[in-house]
């Protein structure tokens, strides 16, 4: 079976060649994005306090299985997840340090490009 090529991409490690799945990332290493407030029906990936709020991309971290398609034994849709750095003050208001982060993963579904 052919492998399926994709131009290059930074992840935690380095620089993926190849990307499992197929899955071609939509974001790369520093892109800013928001995580989306959406309703999810029983289970979702992304956290409550990071909804709404804008960070960056610090890595990408795999492609697997849309998780509530694989609760319903759905086979076939695949995403890409990252790893998302948020600065604390921007989660939290009245956070008392300006350069604190805080990290989360989202798939790649739950985010929306900020420009």
């Amino acid at each position: 079976m052919k492998s399926k090529t994709m131009e290059k991409s930074q992840n935690n490690i380095g620089v993926l060649e190849e990307h499992p799945l197929g899955v071609q990332p939509r974001f790369k290493v520093g892109d800013r994005v928001q995580l989306r407030d959406m309703p999810y029906f029983f289970y979702t990936r992304s956290q409550m306090w990071a909804r709404g709020v804008v960070g960056t991309i610090a890595a990408l971290t795999y492609s697997d299985l849309v998780p509530e398609d694989e609760a319903f034994n759905v086979d076939g849709r695949v995403e890409q997840y990252y790893i998302v750095r948020f600065r604390q003050k921007d989660v939290w208001a009245d956070y008392p340090f300006e350069d604190d982060t805080i990290q989360t993963e989202s798939p790649e579904r739950w985010l929306e490009p900020i420009s």
